[in-house]
């Protein structure tokens, strides 16, 4: 079975994902104007302003927060040591480049899901792919498509990643047996997602923060003990991904290849950038300025936080030591924690512990967000909601005492077909993603705030759904 799905995605990653992930990155790019650099300056601004602006949904900030809590977890601490070991330092190139262009297919599928967005029975703003597939593109068949893929990706195969890498780190660390962190992992998100989605983005907005910062403080500390190291990490980083380390050896292409593979892999799985998944929390705030592109620039910077800052940070804490050795067979958390172990001592594995219990429980919560948003989407049911959150906290059970390689390969083949499908869609939908920046743009340069008024384009008007961009803004 092992071997089955590896080919599987093999297939996926190795002959379509990379050409189309980077493709789409390119397109959106150039097609924005380069909107993830000339607009840096402008997205920090409207993330300063996130806080206000919360009406019938949440805050830009706590989607932020969510989405980013959905994001910051497994990707980035035992991903990062993946793609390390087994594609090498140039995995982590590929990674950034994968973010950098990525960015801007953020912005398209945030945008979207913002233009598009309903209001659930409880008065819960709900979108994402799904649904900027049946009202932008009228497909609903395609919407059903993605979200099962969604479903399946985010709410169980993902949900058991995470809780995985939780079990692993407190059993290195404190010795706690896996089936006793499953079973606490459990109760743990039991609690908070039956909750409801505004209970999620409340947690999501006091932890996330914290967590992030703590871990970038002790990155920062490593870093600046080993300064004198760090241009030689950044060369080694660049020849590898070029193919230059192997070059002597014979092996350029193969190696090259590898570094691409898991770089944008790992670096999809970390930021998901054109999978779709983060555009269902963009989708449930109540945005400042109340413009659909303006979730699109805080949701690009949730892409820039994730990779460039924090899993370099992961990066940088394996490369400054000496535990990265080819065929060891020590990767995932525990190559991170023996690399801070390393450099500050036994406490390192503890932190590492604790952190990623952080990091990924809260992505178990956000992902689950993102799962019921598509499951209303197929059906508002409560019975099969009910159903469903059981089936949730069994795959976090089992992912705490599963077998690593098995549920990292399903992650990969449900994340693939997730970015496969929701990519297309973005292609379809470009002209309005375009028109959308070029909207905000141009209030900008009139000195306005930017306000969306859906009558500027009838026929895009007419397909948006009754009640959120009609009524009086």
């Amino acid at each position: 079975m092992a071997e089955f799905f590896n080919q599987i995605s093999g297939l996926l990653w190795g002959h379509i994902l990379i050409y189309l992930l980077i493709a789409a990155g390119v397109f959106f790019t150039i097609r924005l104007g380069f909107i993830q650099f000339a607009q840096f300056p402008h997205m920090i601004k409207v993330m300063a302003n996130s806080r206000n602006g919360a009406g019938e949904g949440i805050s830009s900030f706590q989607a932020f927060c969510t989405s980013l809590a959905a994001r910051v977890g497994t990707g980035n601490m035992a991903g990062v040591a993946v793609a390390l070991y087994l594609g090498g330092a140039g995995a982590i190139f590929w990674m950034w480049l994968i973010a950098l262009i990525g960015m801007a297919t953020s912005f398209a599928e945030s945008a979207l899901a913002q233009l598009y967005k309903v209001k659930d029975e409880e008065g819960n703003y709900r979108g994402g792919p799904a649904y900027y597939m049946q009202y932008g593109l009228n497909k609903r068949w395609m919407g059903v498509l993605f979200s099962l893929c969604l479903i399946l990706a985010f709410g169980l195969v993902f949900n058991a990643v995470q809780s995985n890498s939780i079990a692993a780190a407190f059993e290195v660390a404190f010795d706690v047996p896996k089936y006793i962190m499953g079973i606490i992992l459990v109760v743990g998100s039991a609690i908070i997602i039956f909750g409801g989605l505004k209970t999620i983005a409340r947690f999501a907005e006091l932890v996330v923060p914290f967590m992030a910062l703590a871990y970038l403080l002790v990155a920062l500390y490593v870093c600046f003990s080993n300064f004198e190291q760090l241009p030689a990490v950044f060369k080694q980083i660049i020849d590898s991904a070029f193919g230059l380390e192997q070059a002597a050896g014979g092996a350029v292409g193969y190696a090259v290849m590898q570094a691409m593979i898991q770089g944008i892999k790992r670096g999809l799985f970390s930021n998901e950038a054109g999978m779709g998944s983060a555009a269902n929390a963009a989708a449930s705030a109540t945005p400042n300025p109340n413009h659909p592109a303006s979730q699109g620039y805080v949701q690009m910077l949730g892409v820039f936080v994730d990779t460039i800052v924090i899993c370099s940070a992961t990066a940088a804490l394996v490369l400054l030591s000496n535990q990265l050795v080819p065929d060891s067979g020590v990767t995932g958390i525990a190559l991170t924690q023996k690399a801070l172990v390393e450099h500050v001592g036994d406490w390192g594995a503890v932190f590492i512990a604790v952190a990623i219990f952080f990091f990924a429980f809260t992505s178990i919560v956000a992902n689950y967000s993102y799962a019921e948003t598509n499951l209303i989407f197929l059906q508002e049911n409560k019975m099969a909601m009910m159903i469903f959150r059981i089936c949730v906290l069994g795959m976090v059970m089992f992912g705490a005492v599963g077998e690593l390689g098995l549920i990292w390969t399903l992650a990969d083949i449900s994340m693939g077909l997730m970015a496969i499908v929701n990519v297309a869609a973005l292609f379809m939908l470009s002209g309005i993603v375009i028109w959308l920046a070029k909207d905000y743009r141009a209030q900008l340069k009139q000195g306005k705030t930017p306000k969306f008024d859906p009558s500027s384009r009838p026929e895009i008007a007419k397909t948006l759904p009754e009640g959120i961009w009609h009524k009086k803004q």
